[in-house]
């Protein structure tokens, strides 16, 4: 049997396959070793019915999550993997590869997240070239979740959100200043609260203000980290996975169209494609 894991910063999206017949699919909580360690992650499995059914059924497992960037953060993965599943082989890689082979299979292509977070890469139709794209919730994550959430409670509490919006908002969350500010800098996963915002952006979509702040996020996402890699490779196809992405794909096409540029594929989830691959594989 073959498990194959997609994590983003808000959860992870399971299947579970034998002999290319899925068996299970469902979803747990985040497995990201920025945020979970070895007895978070195992305390997770635990939870999941699905995975103490079927756990030593499992022979090979590919885990593709954010916040996998060094050996370290990967063998923190791999080690509550193997604990949990005893006769399992543990494959480990960063969510930009899984995206990648998502979107790609073996062929070659620009590949951009953008859904809680966002990143791009070059995929050579093996390997992901390493870049300096990534930055994260704080520095980065152009156009992401993330992003929209940080424009949304700014906009907020300096006063510059619309009436109509403003009163939607107050209404929506029943928040304020002291609530926000303590949810953004001293909960433990700050990126969650900013990226469930989105929700608000996708019920008031046809609102002229926010569809002007989505459109500023995907311009950014592609000047800063799209463009530099089309310039190195003027013949690659280029490749969005992620919600936001495929939540305002209009939008993004427009960004992309006003850039210079055209996007050949827009992929919601990787996970299912990720499963025929691998399935395929074994």
């Amino acid at each position: 049997m073959v498990a194959v894991i997609y994590s983003g910063s808000n959860y992870a999206d399971w299947r579970l396959a034998d002999k290319g017949r899925m068996i299970a699919s469902f979803k747990t909580g985040s497995i990201n070793p920025f945020f979970s360690d070895e007895k978070h992650i195992l305390h997770l499995l635990n939870k999941n019915i699905n995975l103490i059914h079927h756990a030593e059924e499992i022979k090979r497992i590919y885990f593709f999550g954010a916040g996998v960037l060094n050996k370290a953060l990967q063998d923190t993965i791999i080690q509550s993997f193997e604990s949990f599943f005893k006769y399992a082989k543990v494959t480990v890689d960063h969510d930009i590869l899984g995206a990648a082979i998502a979107c790609c299979n073996s062929n070659p292509g620009i590949v951009c997240i953008c859904g809680s977070g966002s990143n791009a890469a070059w995929y050579d139709g093996k390997k992901i070239k390493p870049n300096n794209f990534g930055l994260g919730y704080i520095l980065a994550d152009e156009g992401s979740g993330n992003w929209l959430g940080r424009q949304l409670i700014k906009a907020y509490l300096n006063e510059t959100l619309p009436a109509n919006l403003r009163k939607k908002f107050v209404k929506r969350y029943d928040t304020d200043r002291k609530i926000l500010l303590e949810k953004v800098y001293h909960q433990r996963q700050p990126a969650l609260f900013l990226s469930s915002l989105t929700d608000f952006f996708t019920d008031n979509l046809n609102d002229g203000y926010l569809q002007e702040v989505i459109v500023k996020g995907f311009d950014l996402l592609i000047q800063t980290n799209v463009l530099p890699l089309k310039q190195q490779h003027a013949q690659a196809d280029i490749y969005f996975a992620g919600s936001v992405a495929d939540g305002f794909k209009t939008l993004l096409q427009q960004s992309a169209h006003n850039a210079g540029i055209k996007i050949s594929y827009i992929l919601k989830e990787p996970i299912n494609n990720l499963l025929t691959y691998y399935s395929n594989k074994n």
